[in-house]
């Protein structure tokens, strides 16, 4: 029972996790729905720990990411509507955002989004080693191509009949020098 709750949450979270800025991000509405706080609880203990969150834990979004967000993602389009652009946590962000709440489910949530955050990790480690594969198919490919033909340059040269040599003509010939 608790493996498949665990197996439920930890695929909950890989689909809130979001592409921004270079980062893979939890947004602060989703992290509180995470660890079972409300929005503002979660972003009035980060504003009391600043120091604890750098530009690369956490970072506010502009007001045409949020917009972008609004219009690309269903479950997003009432951020249109928010007062303020919304927090944007990376994984560090979202472990740190745990322990400033400090609280069992924050704590036993945190190690649901670790794990999300590590499996996108594994599974963009797989895509670039299929990526170099396939990159380096594609390079044997183009060396065998210039063999292939240089094969087939050599087989339409041995499918060529030889020269004929000139052939005397038969009778007397008189030379006319």
């Amino acid at each position: 029972m608790r493996a498949e709750r665990e197996l439920s949450v930890g695929t909950q979270v890989e689909s809130l996790i979001l592409p921004l800025r270079g980062h893979k991000v939890l947004l602060d509405r989703d992290l509180a729905a995470l660890y079972e706080v409300d929005t503002r609880s979660l972003n009035r203990a980060v504003q009391r720990n600043l120091d604890r969150f750098p530009e690369d834990f956490m970072f506010q979004l502009q007001a045409a990411e949020t917009a972008s967000l609004a219009t690309t993602h269903e479950r997003l389009k009432n951020l249109k509507f928010a007062r303020r652009p919304p927090y944007a946590f990376t994984e560090h962000g979202a472990i740190m955002a745990a322990s400033v709440l400090n609280s069992p489910r924050a704590v036993e949530a945190s190690i649901f989004v670790v794990r999300a955050f590590v499996k996108l990790r594994q599974l963009l480690a797989t895509h670039k080693e299929l990526a170099s594969k396939v990159a380096e198919l594609e390079r044997k490919l183009g060396d065998h191509d210039e063999a292939i033909h240089a094969i087939v340059a050599a087989i339409k040269e041995l499918m060529e009949p030889p020269p004929t040599p000139p052939r005397r003509k038969i009778g007397f010939h008189a030379s006319t020098s």
